[in-house]
This record gives C-alpha cells, structure tokens and sequence, in this order.
C-alpha cells in the first residue's frame, strides 16, 4: 500500500485551508458522545489533560464547562484555535497551544483521542504510540475513539482494525478496554472502537 504522495498533505497548510473553507466534515458540532460519558464519570477535576489535533475542541469545551480547568487543547492549524476562543472566551489562553504534536513535551494524567489518530498519515502511527508514551505520567491513560474500518490509501479518515490497533499499543501500553462503541453518533455506528489504555511504566 502507498502512502507517500499522500503523506505530504497532511501538514499544517492541509487543515489550515479545510478550517478556514468550512470542508471538515469530521467535525460533528458537539462533544461525542463516547468521550462525554467518561468525562462523567471522572472525579478528579484537578487531572492534567491533553486533547491533540483538538480542531474545534468541543471536548476541551465539555471539560472547562463542567469543571476540569487544566485541559490544554493542541493542534496544529491556527484556525480551531481560534474557534475555540470564540466560542469559550474564558478558556485559558495558555491552554491553547497550536503546535506539531510530535514536538510537544509536557506531561498528562490523561490524553483524549477524538480523531486525531484516524487523521495522521499511517506512516506515523508506530511514532504516535511512542509519543503518546513519552507524554504520559506514571499510571497515565490515553481513552478515547478509533475507526473500525478498512485501512486503505485514501483518507484521512485512515481506518484500522481491532487487531492491529492490538498489536499497535500492546507493547507500550496496557489494554484496559478495546471494544466496539456502543453509543457512536448515528452515521459512526458501527464504525468505532472505544478503548482505554494505561501507560506501562
């Protein structure tokens, strides 16, 4: 499979034209689903918590709103940023940081994946698993959604399968939770993995 013409579009003049163009159709206009009902379930609002490739940052919105005011959201293009801080002018400027994600270097109790693996070139993804490890604190998780479709050359969205995200992460992280979403938005249904997977120290 050739990735390679492809991988160099998926830089930050990409995204910036797809924000500004209004073209993201990833962007479903709220917090999904998944990723809000195991935000209402944590109970430590103190958590240190990273959302990568944020775009719109509804989750980061979700989190502020209900109390967690440590969630710095990252990405790449200007644009979400500056959605965001429309949208949620007390958001904490610091916290929004826009910044290649594999030059990030802080250190989270928790990392939010909401389309930001599925949007990498696949190339990268044995680099994602290795960054994500090293931005985790000791015992630290990284939750969220993963599509559950065929891997092919076009995208992004880039799929994967249960099984390979297995042999993926297993090295670096242990797989508290890996199973079909049951509570995807509508046109997702079907197509989503939800996982939890704690650091292995």
């Amino acid at each position: 499979m050739d990735f390679k013409n492809k991988k160099e579009d998926l830089q930050q003049s990409f995204w910036e034209q797809n924000y500004q163009n209004n073209t993201i159709g990833w962007d479903i206009g709220y917090v999904s689903p998944p990723i809000k009902d195991y935000v209402n379930q944590l109970c430590n609002k103190e958590l240190s918590i990273l959302i990568p490739g944020a775009g719109n940052g509804y989750e980061a919105e979700y989190l502020f709103k209900n109390g967690f005011k440590n969630s710095t959201v990252l990405d790449l293009a200007h644009q979400p940023l500056q959605n965001i801080r429309k949208r949620v002018p007390n958001f904490p400027e610091e916290q929004l940081v826009q910044e290649d994600f594999f030059e990030h270097s802080n250190t989270y109790d928790l990392i939010i994946e909401q389309t930001f693996f599925c949007a990498l070139h696949p190339s990268l993804r044995k680099k994602y698993v290795a960054k994500m490890h090293q931005l985790l604190k000791e015992n630290g998780k990284l939750v969220g959604l993963l599509f559950d479709f065929e891997l092919t050359a076009q995208g992004p969205p880039f799929g994967g399968s249960l099984d390979s995200y297995l042999a993926l992460f297993k090295e670096k992280f242990s797989i508290k939770t890996l199973e079909r979403c049951y509570n995807s938005i509508k046109p997702r249904d079907g197509r989503e993995l939800f996982f939890i997977f704690e650091k292995n120290n």
